[in-house]
């Protein structure tokens, strides 16, 4: 199962969004720095309403939806890359996830510390990304300096890695994080070796306060964050309120639906921001969905009907026969897969099919 890790400055909110993203209180969140030294850890659904109109079809009481495991990683903090504030534990925490989804403070509340003493949501990414590039830099110079003798004998495999080195090397001096380096797919493969911790696929989230959520999009500081994480870093940003999320935590869904409403809102951030992750990562979803169960299984966007089967068990890849498919939207249409069959929109396909986004799956294997 890929890995978020939720990162940040301390006293942002991260503790607080990982209690609600997993629903749980495993995460203490205490206005102080360094109130999580270990990362917590916690398997995340996402939502996903297909699910439930599947199940209508199918006629079953058993639903399985898509998960990704969430880590709440400790508050950095300037120096981190030195070994400031356990900085060489936590950055260890940030080089074992997939991607990253970093909290940003756009609130005022003066009972809330700041590590900087005041808010400035553009100056905390800065601070963040700065310690990961300059660890990658530390990383990139090292990689260099190993390969150096090999690229000298003409071996055109090290050639090939310190040109993309180089390439890493120059953004991260000007300040640049690595993953906004234009790279070719073959230079691509080479890159993600690095391991590198500003190269790993990032989603901001926005954390404001309880009343601002209904009116985030006037948030100036929301606003600044949009438009720096969007021209600078190439990336999304997503608004949460970790404080409701976490008060929607012990409510049913029905009263968890009513106070949203109560507050001018009509979805939870908390979502969005699982639903982003989840795409975030390079993940889709297909469903199988029968009398015993419906379900959603997470594969990479690419994949083919064989790898899909795989991820059922690795007999079904093995022995990989052909795959009975339906579109999601077709199936709904229809009512039924028998209606769906009558109607030429279920099809069978072979090794090559590529699965698309929502296509509900029958594998047929022999081994």
């Amino acid at each position: 199962m890929l890995r978020a890790g939720i990162v940040g400055l301390p006293n942002v909110g991260k503790s607080t969004l990982f209690n609600a993203v997993t629903r749980t209180r495993k995460a203490e969140a205490a206005n102080y720095p360094f109130c999580t030294i270990d990362p917590n850890v916690g398997i995340v659904t996402v939502p996903d309403a297909r699910l439930a109109v599947l199940q209508g079809i199918a006629k079953t009481n058993v639903v399985i939806p898509a998960a990704v495991e969430f880590v709440d990683i400790a508050g950095l903090v300037k120096g981190a890359s030195d070994g400031e504030g356990l900085g060489n534990k936590f950055l260890t925490h940030i080089r074992e996830v997939d991607a990253i989804v970093q909290v940003v403070r756009c609130f005022d509340d003066e009972d809330v510390l700041h590590v900087s003493g005041s808010v400035d949501p553009v100056r905390d990414i800065e601070v963040i990304n700065t310690e990961l590039m300059l660890a990658d830099l530390e990383t990139v110079r090292k990689k260099r300096e190993r390969v150096a003798k090999e690229v000298k004998r003409a071996n055109k495999e090290a050639a090939a890695e310190d040109a993309v080195l180089a390439k890493i090397e120059t953004a991260l001096d000007a300040g640049k994080p690595a993953l906004t380096v234009a790279l070719t797919p073959e230079e691509k493969v080479l890159s993600a070796q690095f391991f590198l911790l500003s190269d790993k696929p990032t989603i901001f989230a926005c954390n404001v306060k309880e009343g601002d959520l209904a009116t985030a999009d006037a948030n100036p500081y929301v606003t600044k964050v949009r438009e720096y994480v969007s021209t600078h870093l190439s990336c999304e940003a997503v608004v949460i309120s970790a404080q409701i999320e976490s008060d929607l935590v012990d409510l049913e869904p029905a009263e968890a639906q009513e106070f949203l409403k109560e507050l001018g809102v009509s979805e939870s951030g908390i979502g969005a921001l699982i639903r982003s992750t989840y795409h975030l990562l390079g993940l889709q979803t297909y469903f199988t969905a029968g009398e015993k169960e419906v379900r959603a299984w997470t594969i990479h966007h690419g994949d083919t009907a064989p790898k899909a089967a795989g991820v059922i068990h690795s007999d079904f890849e093995r022995g990989f026969i052909k795959a009975e498919t339906v579109a999601y939207a077709d199936l709904v249409a229809c009512g039924s897969v028998a209606a769906a069959r009558d109607k030429g929109l279920y099809r069978m396909e072979g090794k090559e099919y590529i699965v698309k986004d929502g296509d509900v799956l029958l594998f047929k294997f022999n081994v």
